[in-house]
């Protein structure tokens, strides 16, 4: 990773450490809107599940328009934008800062609106020349790792031994790609004229679940889909399951694997037409299970990656391709 993303991911976490050693930190707010806010579910998954700090994720506008009791000078606010304009985000990002809390920001552009209403803005790097570990996933992940390294000290090397296996991730992305390369392109040729794929998972990969349904079929493809929470999935979507009903569902490597079993278990018995990725098959070492399981939406990730493409490519239909967004006002 560049030293430029190590240093600013190392103020923000300087910050808020000084903020815990003065008793001032009492929650953690994750706030952007549609592809930036399901790249911060799994950190809101994380923490919850990690610090007795509570954490919350909003969606930009709902925070400013809905701004939780408990956000005050003693909260911490993580903002996402890639452009640095979402409008909304950069209130969000403003509205920290002016409330004397600690504003962290992530965008690709440096000197952006959201870079400026700031207090911690930690740029990321785009794109195919881009190296994996300087994306905009990678640089997360380091925060997320090196923040719960500070307000989680007990198991500080655990934390460490996470943000320190990020700069070989690619390594482990390249793998599973490959390893799910043939499934994946058929599964996006057979299903190339589907009117709509459902997605599903939990845990800690329910954002990018999310993400594949609203941002990559339905932004990028056209396609109808939902994302369906495994644990939500006996509790009516499963009624539309049929034989030739498409999914993709994601099994974790983490607590809530269970979970996926079970909905995948009933979803095998009516459908014919699964994209299943299992994550025990994504080889991580000897690294802590605790940090497999925080690491693998990453490398979840990158095997979607190589489906989505493959189904552009068979449907004729870019994914840079819009009808509405950035092409009017909206």
């Amino acid at each position: 990773m560049k030293q430029e993303h190590i240093d600013q991911v190392s103020a923000a976490v300087a910050a808020v450490a000084e903020r815990l050693e003065k008793g001032e930190v009492s929650n953690v707010y994750f706030v952007a809107c549609g592809g930036s806010q399901a790249n911060m579910m799994p950190a809101q998954y994380m923490f919850d599940r990690e610090l007795d700090i509570p954490a919350a994720i909003y969606t930009s506008n709902e925070f400013n328009y809905a701004t939780p009791k408990g956000f005050g000078p003693q909260s911490v606010v993580i903002t996402c934008s890639h452009s640095g304009t979402t409008p909304e985000t950069v209130a969000a990002a403003q509205k920290a800062t002016d409330a004397g809390a600690v504003s962290i920001a992530f965008s690709n552009e440096v000197d952006s609106p959201l870079w400026k209403a700031a207090q911690y803005p930690i740029h990321y790097d785009h794109g195919p020349e881009a190296a994996d570990s300087d994306k905009g996933g990678s640089v997360m992940s380091r925060l997320w790792f090196e923040l719960l390294r500070v307000l989680d000290p007990a198991d500080a090397d655990v934390w460490q031994s996470g943000a320190d296996a990020i700069d070989g991730l690619a390594d482990v992305k390249n793998a599973a790609a490959e390893k799910y390369r043939e499934v994946a392109t058929k599964f996006a040729s057979d299903n190339k004229r589907a009117p709509v794929i459902y997605t599903m998972g939990s845990g800690a990969n329910y954002g990018e679940m999310y993400s594949l349904a609203i941002c990559l079929f339905m932004e990028m493809q056209w396609i109808h889909s939902n994302c369906i929470h495994s644990g939500e999935y006996f509790h009516g979507p499963f009624e539309v399951t049929d034989f030739d009903v498409p999914f993709v569902i994601t099994v974790g490597n983490g607590a809530t694997r269970f979970l996926d079993e079970r909905a995948l278990a009933f979803a095998q018995k009516f459908s014919e037409r699964l994209f299943v990725i299992d994550e025990n098959d994504f080889d991580f070492g000897d690294l802590d299970a605790r940090v497999r399981e925080y690491l693998a939406p990453e490398v979840l990730g990158a095997v979607i990656r190589v489906m989505v493409e493959a189904l552009a490519h068979d449907r004729g239909h870019a994914l840079s391709v819009r009808r509405y967004m950035w092409q009017m006002e909206y």
